[in-house]
């Protein structure tokens, strides 16, 4: 009788290394079939952060299609005009295990992207505070740049804010609507939440060298498209922390909850004297995660901005979080259902 929970471990840890050996193979399969229509390899570079002394590297090597030489899309591509259907982003196919060659300021190193093809790593290198350029190059992909924002040591005030339903209305909760924002919209038709632009201008140009940092459940993939979104609504750039769907080493799917809790807390750990401006909504667990993050790092909280949903919001996206009572948190609260709202709240704060 008292072997049964063992027992049942084993045949658990067997069906998940079968999951494992069966997503390989499917990865496998893909890889092939994208060969066979001409898909290129690509590496992919996302924003990266840092401090003055070690940055964190983020890009992606995949299989993709390539537009043809002097065609319109090819245009597009160049000069960042593209009118992408959400679809196209998850159509390339991950290489795993590739090494990759990362430079910066003469520094190199070496890396492997993991199993979804993700690189993710940090690198020591000494650097001045503001942008500087990482290049990254995997075996038979062309070099490409990425950005990175180096926090100088004087800097103590950041900010960290959710994308979907709280700079983006996409409605991310919401089964079928999700889909289509997803995998069929196009990006030029996704919509800015009303005076979130604005608070997000007024917060950089009263804070000029706070960092923005952009944690959402979004997957890899939807990068290029969010960071397109960002820059067509003047929202601040700054390094999107994503994550990927599936399995993973230790878990049948990724958790949103577990991918925001684990890169709040290694932001706490990386910019010990930071204070944070946490923005997010209250249609998933964002109320949660803040005020979790604020009992246990009180002094590295700036102020909490929660946007509300709408009624009909609420009602698409199964309901909403309830705007709890902070009275007893000594991290203050704001909610609103708009940015203009939010940013009378932080004025009222004086954080702008």
């Amino acid at each position: 009788m008292k072997s049964a929970p063992q027992e049942s471990s084993l045949s658990g840890n067997h069906a998940f290394r079968a999951a494992h050996k069966l997503s390989d193979t499917v990865n496998s399969v893909r890889i092939k079939l994208a060969r066979r229509w001409n898909f290129v390899p690509q590496t992919v570079a996302y924003q990266g952060y840092g401090s003055t002394s070690w940055v964190r590297v983020l890009g992606r090597v995949v299989l993709t299609t390539k537009p043809m030489p002097g065609s319109r899309a090819e245009h597009a591509a160049k000069n960042g005009n593209q009118n992408i259907r959400g679809w196209r982003a998850f159509t390339s196919v991950p290489l795993q295990f590739t090494d990759v060659e990362i430079d910066i300021e003469g520094v190199t190193r070496r890396v492997k992207a993991d199993r979804g093809g993700l690189i993710d790593t940090v690198v020591d290198v000494e650097l001045s505070p503001g942008w500087h350029t990482a290049t990254l190059r995997a075996e038979g992909t062309e070099p490409v740049k990425a950005n990175i924002i180096v926090i100088g040591p004087d800097t103590k005030f950041g900010i960290v804010s959710d994308i979907d339903d709280t700079v983006m209305v996409t409605a991310l909760p919401r089964p079928f609507l999700a889909l289509w924002n997803t995998f069929v919209l196009s990006e030029r038709a996704r919509m800015a939440t009303p005076g979130m632009p604005v608070l997000m201008d007024r917060l950089v140009v009263e804070h000029p060298d706070a960092p923005v940092i952009y944690l959402s459940t979004g997957p890899w993939n939807a990068a290029p498209t969010l960071a397109r979104f960002l820059t067509r609504n003047m929202y601040p750039a700054g390094p999107l922390l994503l994550t990927d769907w599936g399995l993973t080493q230790d878990r049948w799917f990724r958790s949103g909850q577990e991918h925001k809790n684990g890169n709040l807390e290694r932001l706490a750990q990386e910019f010990p004297d930071m204070r944070w401006l946490l923005i997010g909504d209250n249609g998933q667990h964002d109320e949660q995660i803040y005020s979790k993050f604020a009992k246990e790092h009180g002094d590295r909280v700036a102020a909490i901005a929660i946007r509300q949903l709408s009624v009909s919001e609420s009602v698409l996206a199964g309901g909403h979080s309830e705007n709890g009572d902070h009275t007893g948190s000594t991290v203050p609260w704001i909610y609103s259902p708009d940015g203009a709202g939010i940013t009378k709240g932080l004025a009222d704060l004086k954080i702008v």
